[in-house]
């Protein structure tokens, strides 16, 4: 992993150096799949900040870490990024598992033994008029995989969703023609 680090309105000493390299290389311990990673640490009057940047397969993460000192603003952006990490490798680990279900499922289908479906949750959602754009921070923001929204332009429920290479689809029904 390359680590590339930038230095403003300070001047990068070499143990400085070493102990950046040496915080964000224990990240690449959780998580293998890091290209390279960013730190720019900064001074502002008394306030020292550092923020890390990590870029790995189809996914950058961010993470911003100040302090009274520049070890404690590292300490302190490595820490909120390993936690990132670990919850991004979850999120990946669970999509995994949901997808081997889902290929279970469809040769429970195809044999024909499929029981009852039961919902152990029913949730209520109000819809609100959102853009596309504003559907999908929703998502993010609440953590969800998918988002159930009134499309502001169309007047339509639409479904913006997480796909497995990151990215997001959209959902928009349409009434199918009866023969």
């Amino acid at each position: 992993m390359e680590i590339q680090i930038t230095a403003r309105h300070l001047k990068l000493t070499q143990p400085l150096r070493e102990y950046v390299e040496q915080k964000i290389g224990r990240i690449q311990r959780y998580f293998g799949n890091i290209v390279w990673a960013q730190a720019i640490l900064s001074v502002e009057k008394r306030n020292h900040q550092a923020e890390v940047v990590l870029h790995a397969s189809g996914q950058t993460l961010r993470a911003l870490g100040s302090g009274g000192d520049l070890y404690a603003a590292v300490d302190m952006a490595s820490d909120r990024m390993e936690a990132q990490v670990k919850k991004y490798k979850e999120r990946l680990k669970s999509r995994h598992k949901s997808s081997s279900v889902m290929g279970s499922l469809s040769d429970q289908i195809a044999d024909g033994g499929l029981p009852g479906v039961r919902f152990s949750v029913v949730k209520r959602v109000p819809l609100r008029p959102l853009s596309r754009e504003e559907a999908g921070g929703e998502m993010e923001l609440m953590g969800y995989d998918f988002w159930v929204f009134l499309d502001r332009e169309s007047r339509q429920v639409q479904v913006v969703y997480r796909r497995q290479d990151g990215t997001c689809g959209l959902l928009q029904p349409v009434r199918s023609r009866e023969r």
